[in-house]
């Protein structure tokens, strides 16, 4: 099995790829290097619509993020792909609409089942992330508050049961 191979791989998902996943990739790949497993954790965000493929995050989002120290500025938009399902780990969704979709889109036979992102919050009661695009700036601060519950949630759950995927 190569290094690669070995990497436990997340793949976050919104619908357009501007706002809450990558928000989420950014918040998640930042407490993945602050526990020093960047070598071993794979993370990436797409959306369910090709809407803002090749686009930088909204500039909201960056903002939000921004000023808790979180950089985005690198991330561009796309669109999930068949081939998603068989590369990543773990397919999680902001919400119940995209989840949706992802079992649609699964490919037959596929092992993975897409889940919740919110279902690693240790602190939220809410399963959906809500989203901000259409609302004001308290909305992204929402986001950023449940998308860091979840991400700390979903790296303890990744260190407790599957603890022998680290290299």
């Amino acid at each position: 099995m190569s290094e690669m191979n070995n990497k436990i791989s997340v793949l976050l998902v919104c619908m357009g790829n501007i706002c809450r996943s990558p928000t989420a990739e950014a918040v998640f790949r930042h407490y993945v290097e602050r526990a020093g497993l960047s070598d071993s954790i794979l993370i990436d965000s797409a959306g369910t619509h090709d809407y803002h493929i090749g686009h930088a995050p909204d500039s909201r989002s960056q903002q939000a993020a921004g000023q808790r120290g979180y950089d985005m500025s690198g991330l561009r938009a796309r669109q999930v792909e068949s081939s998603d399902f068989e590369r990543f780990d773990y397919v999680l969704a902001m919400d119940q609409a995209n989840l949706a979709i992802l079992q649609r889109l699964a490919p037959r036979g596929c092992k993975k089942t897409p889940g919740l992102f919110l279902d690693f919050s240790r602190h939220y009661r809410e399963r959906e992330v809500p989203d901000p695009y259409y609302g004001g700036a308290q909305g992204f601060e929402t986001v950023l508050d449940m998308v860091e519950d979840a991400a700390q949630g979903l790296l303890q759950h990744i260190r407790q049961h599957e603890p022998d995927r680290f290299l």
